[in-house]
């Protein structure tokens, strides 16, 4: 049975309607982008990756160590002013990253506030020597997962302008 072009029309219609709604709640971001991550309130440039579940930081003198019973890592991060700012964090876990065409790397995971845009939230963060690529962040799809749409063809659509969150 044929289905009567009327349905179809309303069928249509109807997702035609509902996406741009769906859209218009979302942020839309280049894949470039600057970004804050908190606590230490640093302005850092990121590429937004969805190829990648988590994000990653470039950090520097990570050490692990015990506090209360629990593991920590502290670490440098430097932005592009050559401002460092020295963190410590409880540690998540290590991660083990696959890499193409290598074995696993192991990590350390922690929890970072990250403000893109209007948005923040706190997500698991890895922690690596990215001193040899040209940004100091990647964000992975645990943070833009519902939340933004890429444009691929942009750059530097957004400014942190996150309220409520930490200023140190």
């Amino acid at each position: 049975m044929k289905t009567p072009l009327f349905l179809l029309v309303l069928v249509f219609s109807g997702f035609v309607l509902t996406t741009p709604v769906a859209a218009q709640s979302k942020e839309v971001v280049g894949w470039l982008e600057k970004v804050r991550i908190y606590p230490g309130n640093l302005l850092l440039h990121a590429k937004v990756d969805t190829g990648a579940e988590n994000s990653s930081l470039n950090a520097s003198h990570i050490i692990e160590f015990e506090r209360d019973g629990q593991q920590w890592v502290r670490f440098d991060v430097t932005d592009r002013n050559r401002r460092t700012v020295t963190f410590e964090q409880r540690l998540l876990r290590v991660a083990k990253i696959k890499r193409h065409g290598s074995k696993p790397q192991p990590r350390f995971a922690i929890l970072l506030g990250i403000c893109l845009g209007n948005i923040y939230k706190e997500v698991e963060v890895n922690l690596v020597d990215r001193s040899d690529f040209v940004f100091q962040m990647l964000i992975g799809r645990s943070f833009t997962k519902g939340r933004v749409i890429i444009d691929p063809s942009e750059k530097y659509l957004t400014k942190p302008k996150c309220e409520g969150v930490p200023k140190n």
